[in-house]
């Protein structure tokens, strides 16, 4: 349920379907996607300006706090396909989002790829964090 009249990060629930099935990320500690774009511009004669900004898909990051090899495991296993001429196929990304209203917004994207851009720094008394990067064709609401 939302704290108050805008969104914070609790208010974000993230399910990863991987191209193996289901991946279930221990301690996300954050989620970040931004959508990636084509700019389009055009300098008219008359000095007009214009633009277009056409969609090319959305990228983004999940931080995690290493709690079990699922993120490991995932990326072992899609590697593991790719050196065995296996056919991988793009996964899909759930976000429901608690809105203020009490609602929940739902995002699916889709055709996600992945990436272990860190798999961690082991530490002393430090949590491992890790970071995993995702690139996806589409987002569309739900």
């Amino acid at each position: 349920m939302p704290f108050n009249t805008f969104t914070i990060g609790s208010d974000c629930q993230i399910v990863v379907m991987g191209p193996f099935g289901r991946v279930d990320l221990a301690h996300v500690t954050g989620f970040e996607a931004n959508q990636v774009t084509q700019p389009i511009r055009v300098d008219r004669l008359d000095g007009v300006q214009l633009a277009a900004e056409l969609p090319k898909g959305w990228n983004g990051t999940f931080l995690l706090d290493r709690g079990n090899s699922a993120a490991d495991d995932f990326i072992a296993q899609i590697e593991a396909a790719y050196h065995n001429g296996q056919t991988i196929n793009g996964g899909t990304l759930y976000q429901y989002v608690n809105e203020p209203n009490g609602s929940t917004s739902t995002y699916q994207f889709n055709n996600v790829v992945f990436k272990l851009a860190s798999a961690g720094l082991y530490k002393g008394d430090a949590p491992v964090a890790q970071k995993l990067n995702f690139y996806a064709s589409t987002r569309t609401k739900v």
